[in-house]
Formats: structure tokens, C-alpha cells, sequence
């Protein structure tokens, strides 16, 4: 396998063997997950050996995907959405990185995965982060005029803000940097792909990069927020 890098090729092994990274001059790995506010309520979420779900056929699925019904998602099929996009199967590594359910260019999963919750049963609507090494959602404020807010922040896309809920992945860049330095941003690009595809009922939406670091409260040391999902049930 090689990679391309300017007008030459490089074998897989080299593409990080020419830079002097964090990782080789032995400086500590970042954290695998951003702490949990103090005083935060937590919410556990259903182990992925619990979840049973429908089916939808694939064509109609892809055909429907910006028709959202008014159906609540249950809280097994957020655990599901969760699990499948950035779940944690095993740390490795003494405790430097994490397989998950999707693939990561060094298991660097460099994504912290918000929730925008307009319509989960059990949940209040408002604003969580999923913490995959806990299996637990943290809820980081309540506010039941997100839809309207993250619609603005879609730049007025009407059907982001009447799906059930939606997925917004920050990226925390030195997660990857630490491993790959400069060339980070490219493989943070080809890695959030890797985990939008596995979102079930996954539709891309299109935003401005300030509205969205206003709404999630990110800004400097937030994370980068790079994806937005909606996700609901069909209408």
C-alpha cells in the first residue's frame, strides 16, 4: 500500500517514519476522552448484547433520509447509533488507544460525539456528549429550543432541526497529532467519513463553522466540529 504526499509516493510504513512526533519523543499520549463536567448527570446506555431493532430496506432508507416522522428514537437505538459510530470494543496498548466500531488511522479516534436531542425516550431535549469508554451519555445542558438553534446553525435546513436527534463529531486534534503531526488533518478528514458511514439514517448537513462552536460551547480547546448528522425515525 502507498500514500501520496506532494509529487511523491510513500510506502505505508514511511509515511510516519520522517517526522519527529510527540508519540517518538515520548511525550504523554492525550486522553482518550474529555472529562465529564463536575456535577453532570450521567445516563447509562443499553450494551450493545440488549439492542434489538427493526428493519428498513437499504433503497428506501437512503431514499427517505431527510423525511423525519414525529416518533421519539428509543433509547436503544441511540445506543445502537453510538455504539456503532464510535463504540469502544477494547483499550490497547496500555491504555494509548482504542479499537471501536469504526477504523481510525492509528486508533487515534480523534472525535467527541455530541448530541443535539430533540425526541429520545427518557431523555430531557437538550444537549449530551457520549462517553464511549463508559458506555454513559453526559448531559451538558437542557434546552428545548435546539432545534430551532441547530437549524440556524444548518444554515436554515429545516429538516435538520425535525430529526429525532443529531450527531455532531468534534475533532481533538492532538489525539491525532500526537501520532502524525502535520499530516493529522488529512487522515482527521478520512477518518470522520469512517464514522458518519456508520451512522444509521445518517444525513449530511452543511454548516458554518462559528454558529457551530456557539452552539456546542466548544471554541478553543472544544474540539474542531467537523460532521453533522441528523438521524430520526421514517415518515
Amino acid at each position: 500500500m502507498t500514500i501520496q504526499e506532494g509529487h511523491r509516493w510513500l510506502k505505508a510504513g514511511e509515511w510516519n517514519r520522517e517526522l519527529e512526533t510527540d508519540q517518538k519523543k515520548g511525550l504523554p499520549h492525550p486522553s482518550l476522552q474529555k472529562p465529564v463536567p463536575e456535577g453532570a448527570e450521567l445516563i447509562e446506555l443499553v450494551p450493545p448484547e440488549g439492542i434489538t431493532l427493526g428493519e428498513v430496506p437499504l433503497r428506501e432508507a437512503i431514499a427517505s433520509r431527510r423525511r423525519f416522522s414525529s416518533d421519539p428514537l428509543t433509547p436503544g437505538e441511540l445506543s445502537f447509533l453510538l455504539w456503532a459510530t464510535q463504540g469502544v470494543q477494547r483499550v490497547i496498548r496500555d491504555g494509548v488507544a482504542t479499537l471501536r466500531a469504526v477504523p481510525s488511522a492509528g486508533a487515534r479516534h480523534p472525535f467527541e460525539t455530541y448530541l443535539s436531542v430533540h425526541r429520545v425516550v427518557e431523555l430531557v431535549p437538550g444537549l449530551y456528549r457520549y462517553l464511549p469508554l463508559d458506555r454513559r451519555l453526559v448531559r451538558l445542558r437542557e434546552d428545548p429550543g435546539l432545534p430551532e438553534k441547530i437549524t440556524q446553525a444548518a444554515l436554515g435546513q429545516r429538516f435538520v432541526g425535525e430529526a429525532a436527534a443529531v450527531f455532531v463529531w468534534a475533532a481533538v486534534p492532538y489525539r491525532t497529532e500526537w501520532r502524525y503531526s502535520i499530516r493529522s488533518h488529512k487522515v482527521i478528514a478520512i477518518d470522520v467519513e469512517h464514522v458518519c458511514q456508520n451512522l444509521y439514517l445518517a444525513a449530511e448537513a452543511t454548516y458554518p463553522q462559528g454558529a457551530m462552536d456557539d452552539l456546542l460551547g466548544g471554541g478553543r480547546g472544544g474540539g474542531v466540529h467537523r460532521y453533522l448528522a441528523p438521524v430520526g425515525k421514517l415518515s
